[in-house]
């Protein structure tokens, strides 16, 4: 009772290198910053 049908969801997405690089920057650089901040606070504040 299988049926074999291709849907928009079973199909593959190409995501391109350069806007893959991007997404990540736009997430990464701000965490890494707020990560250095918090790391530098505590280390003042239990040092």
């Amino acid at each position: 009772m299988s049926t074999a049908h291709t849907s928009e969801a079973d199909t593959p997405v190409q995501a391109s290198t350069g806007k893959l690089a991007v997404g990540w920057a736009l997430v990464g650089v701000p965490l890494a910053y707020g990560i250095y901040q918090t790391l530098t606070r505590v280390a003042a504040l239990f040092g």
